[in-house]
Parts: structure tokens; sequence; C-alpha cells
């Protein structure tokens, strides 16, 4: 499973007063199995971009390429494309409606066709990836839920789609930081069990540094940096000038390199930064 978008452009309201190019030529590739961080300003495009990796938007040009298929060519199924890349919003759980989680989550694998006994297992499975007791909350109304629980089981539901791609849109909005690391721990074990492409679009740049393998980086509807953590996030003048700033550890680091602290490494965890700190000081 790969993903290639190739010179997409996404124009809102083409030839009106108001026309706006969210997107300007955009080009990447996401590699099987990787998790993908998407970092930029408000407005830079990150939404309407993933809108479009799920077939939710039609490019006014370019293509996406999943698995050796055009989902953006004419013709092209977007419900299918759907199905194969699941996207969770922010604030999923205001999209909750059945009166028990067990039939939420079962919404979607429902439109599927499926047997009542796919159904069943499919929502068992994705209750358990998103770190719920399915025989303790399956009969519970997700409206009696904590706001973490209400969230996970909306991405539950996503997740009993089976996905090949899963793209999460700040999935930790909002939340208090208990539950913020919770979420995060929770999207770690999904991606660890299933082994599939997760793209997340975060503003917490802690949280890409320590989870993204590739980090893609969008200013005014242009991917302007796509590379490793330790690549993007060592351009830090360039980052600022965009209204971004570094993982808290680094700009720890940037400080205390800055007073004549002479640290070695990227410094890229409080750990790193830590150890490195100790052996400048020679402990």
């Amino acid at each position: 499973m790969s993903i290639s978008v190739n010179n997409l452009t996404h124009i809102y309201n083409p030839g009106q007063p108001q026309e706006q190019r969210a997107l300007d030529d955009i080009s990447f590739q996401v590699a099987d199995g990787s998790f993908t961080g998407l970092i930029g300003h408000t407005g830079s495009g990150k939404s309407t971009l993933v809108q479009h990796l799920n077939g939710l938007l039609k490019p006014t040009s370019g293509q996406i390429i999943v698995n050796g298929t055009d989902i953006t060519k004419a013709g092209a199924s977007s419900r299918e494309a759907r199905r194969r890349i699941g996207l969770v919003f922010q604030y999923p759980e205001y999209q909750l409606f059945e009166e028990t989680v067990a039939k939420d989550v079962a919404f979607g694998p429902a439109n599927l066709g499926l047997s009542q006994e796919e159904i069943d297992e499919r929502v068992r499975e994705a209750i358990r990836l998103v770190g719920l007791d399915y025989h303790q909350v399956k009969n519970v109304s997700p409206f009696n839920l904590s706001g973490g629980q209400r969230r996970r089981v909306a991405i539950a539901g996503v997740i009993a789609m089976k996905p090949e791609v899963l793209i999460l849109d700040e999935p930790t909005a909002g939340l208090n930081p208990k539950a913020h690391q919770e979420i995060l721990d929770m999207v770690e074990q999904i991606h660890e069990d299933t082994g599939n492409i997760i793209i997340m679009v975060s503003h917490n740049m802690n949280d890409i540094a320590r989870m993204a393998d590739q980090v893609l980086v969008m200013e005014r509807g242009q991917i302007v940096m796509d590379g490793t953590p330790e690549e993007v996030f060592s351009k830090g003048e360039e980052l600022d000038r965009i209204g971004l700033a570094l993982p808290d550890s680094m700009e720890i680091a940037r400080v205390l390199r800055e007073g004549g602290l002479p640290l070695q490494g990227t410094c890229m965890s409080l750990e790193e930064t830590a150890e490195a700190i100790a052996e400048a000081l020679g402990k």
C-alpha cells in the first residue's frame, strides 16, 4: 500500500471574485506502513488536502494514486476511496448518534452489505483496537462516556470499516493532558497492530516529532518541506518564518546552545536533551 500525490491543485470558487487556490501543485509520496505527520499554520491547506485523500473533494487538476489506482480520475468511485482511506475529523464525537456504542460502531460496516457475523466481529475488533472493553461498553450510550472515550468510539467507527489508510485530523483537539496522551497511545497501538499507513494532522510538534516517520509541512497551499522529523525540525529558522514552533526538547536545546552549552545530537526528545545536557556538563 502506498500513496502518490502528483501535481494536485484545488481552486475554490474558480472564476469568481472569491476564487481561492487552496492547494497549489502539490506532489509527495507516502510509503507503505509509514506514520506521516502533516503540519502547517491554520489556513495552510491541510484539511483540504486530507479531504482529497479519501475522495471527499475532487481536485481541479492533478492525481492521487493509491496502491496503483487513480482515485481522482473521471468515474472513480468516491465511496470506494472512502472505504480504503478512513478520515477522522476534528471532534468526531459530535457525529455519534446511535443509542449504544456497539450500534454506533456498526453503522459503517452495516452499510457495506456485510453479514451480521462479520459486522459483529468488526465491531468487537474496532472497540478493542481503541482500548475499550467491548463487554463493558457495547450496550452503553456513547453520550454517557467521558470525552476521551467518546472520541475513541468515534474513531472505532472508522476503524470498523477496515481502511488501509487512517487519517486523523487533530485527534487530540480539546482534550485534557491525560486524555491527550491516552489518544496518542491508542493511535500508536493501532499503527502497531494494523501496520497500515497513518496520516496525522497536528499542531503539536512534540507529538509529531515523537511519532512520525515522515513530516509534511504546508504553507499557503504548498508542501514546503518533506522529510524525516530530524530533517524538518533541523530547519528552525524556516519553521519560525512559517509560524511553527520546534518541539519543546529542541527549543530547550537551542536556548542552551545559544547560551554556550555545547550540546550534541538532535535532541528530538526530552530524554535525548537531558542526556545531552548531562554529557555537556560532564556528568
